[in-house]
């Protein structure tokens, strides 16, 4: 993927260069080239288009603010109302997550995720012992957030 882009951003400049015209709409228009090009050499490369795996990065993301703003708007629910009502409890989510870099990028979205907090990961880091704010809610609610995080994880890391 590294070496893709670096083919593609050696496309644009040197369309910028046989174009005579150093700027920001040629760079771009060369660019674009650079991708056209490189979508019909793909069978060339190993690796997968790196714009698909940029795609994926894109998924991740919007599935994070999707969850993120649904588990915001649960939190103010139970801050503004005059009585508090809470069972807080831990959870186990378990996963097939593998590689720290997986299970790190699990356990930060799910700490970012307001009314859960990782507080710890087994050794074998398959089980993730999870703090949540109303436990019949926001526990079910965890584990969808969590099913949904890992599939998104798991297009980002893996083939």
């Amino acid at each position: 993927m590294p070496l893709q882009v670096l083919i593609n951003l050696f496309i644009a400049f040197l369309w910028m260069f046989l174009q005579d015209e150093w700027s920001f709409l040629a760079f771009f228009s060369g660019y674009l080239v650079g991708i056209v090009v490189l979508f019909i050499l793909r069978r060339f490369y190993k690796q997968e288009f790196y714009l698909s795996k940029l795609g994926s990065i894109l998924k991740l993301f919007l599935v994070f603010i999707r969850e993120l703003i649904t588990s915001s708007i649960f939190v103010v629910g139970h801050v503004i109302r005059p009585k508090v009502n809470l069972t807080p409890g831990i959870i186990t989510v378990e996963t097939d997550l593998e590689g720290d870099l997986e299970v790190t990028i699990f356990s930060l979205l799910l700490n970012l995720t307001p009314g859960s907090v990782v507080i710890e990961v087994s050794s074998d880091s398959k089980v993730f012992y999870i703090h949540a704010l109303d436990l019949p809610k926001a526990g079910e609610s965890v584990r969808k957030a969590s099913k949904i995080f890992e599939k998104a994880i798991k297009d980002v890391t893996r083939k």
